[in-house]
């Protein structure tokens, strides 16, 4: 057993039981664990990915991640670091968390995997496409403002100046 020193000093015992790698390699979805594999705990993991706790165990309950448990303490492996990554990236360009798990589940470490980049590749191209017509409404959208606040800025300046006829 070994005493986490930072959950002590917020005045919260906790303890680690250490386990060998043949343990651990057995807990952990058939994925070789390298001995002294460096483990990170969810507020690391939020802090260092800028998401929130909540976010992170959401995406747990979904089955996008799946840290190790040691009692209540959710620790998370360079598998779930890399899962993490590409959740928010498929998120940052717009799939839904359903195509990220559908592209990540056809993840094979053995395989070539070329089912899972033919569906990444399928999702992508409908996404982009998807994301230019945004693009191309969002342009209308601003050349619509921009040309209307011309014509306001127009009006005010005709309002504002001094006409002829107010001083004669």
């Amino acid at each position: 057993m070994v005493k986490d020193r930072d959950a002590t000093r917020r005045g919260k015992p906790v303890t680690m039981k250490l386990i060998s790698a043949g343990e651990t390699a057995a807990n952990t979805n058939n994925v070789s664990v390298e001995a002294g594999e460096d483990l990170s705990r969810i507020g690391e993991m939020a802090k260092k990915y800028g998401v929130t706790l909540r976010t992170l165990r959401f995406y747990e309950d979904k089955g996008l991640l799946n840290p190790r448990r040691d009692g209540s303490t959710r620790l998370y492996t360079r598998r779930d670091k890399a899962r993490l990554k590409l959740i928010l990236l498929g998120r940052k360009v717009g799939f839904s968390l359903r195509d990220v798990k559908q592209m990540m589940d056809l993840y094979d470490p053995t395989g070539s995997n070329t089912k899972q980049l033919r569906l990444a590749l399928d999702k992508s191209e409908k996404q982009l496409a998807r994301l230019q017509k945004q693009r191309a409404l969002v342009d209308d959208a601003i050349n619509e403002l921009s040309g209307s606040m011309s014509a306001v800025r127009q009006m005010l300046v005709e309002r504002s100046a001094p006409s002829a006829s107010a001083a004669g």
